[in-house]
Formats: structure tokens, C-alpha cells, sequence
């Protein structure tokens, strides 16, 4: 049986970055389902899809093709977009077109997918409710509000996005809320999931703590 560790959390509570590492040290294929929904955000804004357009979009969502590769480059219809989802454009409107039933639908089926026969690691927002309900290791990271924004606009900088942390810091409430009223997929602890509150901890102590729950059998 393929191992699945999967691992859901507000923005900013460290997933991405605790994924990537345990997938390195652990041999797994890590996917980044947010990373898809971001791929058809940057889709939108290029063929100029007005955001209340919800049947558009998911057309646009049913012919695009997404494939992240090995070291972790996204791409959209054949073309690196790596960093061009993450920018602040991109941001202000993942939130929304992930919120929409027919587009979550598609796009956990591309997950589950991408996952087949393989040992993987996926985080996200319902990866341990929705996506992979049975997956072996559920993880659910937070933390403090003002530490999320302040690690967001750090990894910002560090990308050169131009983006004011009072930005940031009131995208991640809108994020939240809408993460957590979604009609589908909504973002809430699976009750078998083990809860890690990272606000005053090291990527390292995160990982760690993680690696041992996983490996420890």
C-alpha cells in the first residue's frame, strides 16, 4: 500500500514549507494541491475571465493542463508558472475560485491522480477531510494569525513580491473565513488528525516531530 501523508492548515501555518522538507528527507512525491488552484487562477486573470464567472471558469478549469515535476516547478499548459502564481494578483483571487463545487471537484480528482501509485505528501485545505480521507497520516498545522502574516510577507520579500504586511495580514482573514464558510471542501481538523500548532516553533521541530510520528513503525 503507497504511503500517503497528508496535511491540511490555514495559510501561513507552515505546510508548504514542512512538506517540502519531509519530502526530501522521506522519499515522497510531494503535491501541491494549492499550487493547482493557483494554476487556474493565473488562467483566469490571462484570458481575462471576470471572477464572478462562474461557468466560464470551470470550462477554463476542464481543459487546462497542470503538471508539477519532480523538483517542484509548476506548470500551466506547458509553461513554468512558478512564481507567477504566487503573485499578490493571483492571491487576492485563489480563494474564491476554489470555493466554486464544480471546480473542487475537478481538481480532486487531478490530485488523486497525481498521486496514484506513488508514496506521497500533499497539504492543503481538505486534503485529510476530502481528498484523501483515509490517507495513513493526517497532520493539521496552525498558528497565530500575525506570525502566518509576518512568515507570508518574509517569503515575499525573499520572491521580491511587493506586497505591505497590513495587505497581507488582512488577506490571510479574508482567506480564512472564506476557507472556513466554503460549501465544499471547507477548511476544518479531521477528527483522527494530529494537531501541531507551529507559531513558536522551528521549521526543524516541526519536520522532525512529523518524520518520527511517519517513520516511527
Amino acid at each position: 500500500m503507497n504511503k500517503i501523508v497528508a496535511i491540511d492548515g490555514p495559510a501561513g501555518s507552515g505546510k508548504g514549507t514542512i512538506a517540502s522538507v519531509i519530502a526530501d528527507r522521506c522519499h515522497l512525491v510531494n503535491i501541491d494541491t494549492g499550487a493547482t488552484y493557483r494554476c487556474l487562477a493565473l488562467a483566469t486573470l490571462k484570458n481575462n475571465i471576470e471572477i464572478t464567472n462562474q461557468k466560464e471558469i470551470i470550462k477554463l478549469c476542464s481543459k487546462i493542463k497542470i503538471d508539477i515535476d519532480a523538483e517542484n516547478k509548476v506548470y500551466l499548459n506547458g509553461e513554468e508558472v512558478t512564481e507567477a502564481i504566487r503573485s499578490e494578483d493571483v492571491t487576492k483571487i485563489v480563494s474564491n475560485i476554489s470555493s466554486i463545487p464544480e471546480v473542487r471537484n475537478i481538481m480532486v480528482a487531478l490530485q488523486r491522480k497525481m498521486a496514484e501509485g506513488k508514496d506521497v505528501i500533499m497539504e492543503g485545505r481538505d486534503i485529510t477531510t476530502v481528498v484523501f480521507p483515509n490517507a495513513q497520516y493526517k497532520f493539521y498545522l496552525d498558528a497565530d494569525l500575525n506570525e502566518r502574516a509576518k512568515r507570508r510577507y518574509k517569503q515575499n520579500q525573499e520572491k521580491g513580491i511587493t506586497m505591505s504586511f497590513e495587505d497581507i495580514l488582512d488577506n490571510i482573514k479574508k482567506r480564512d473565513y472564506n476557507d472556513m464558510h466554503k460549501k465544499v471542501g471547507a477548511l476544518i481538523k479531521a477528527e483522527d488528525a494530529i494537531y501541531i500548532d507551529t507559531t513558536n516553533m522551528t521549521i526543524e521541530q516541526v519536520v522532525l516531530k512529523i518524520i518520527k510520528i511517519i517513520e516511527g513503525d
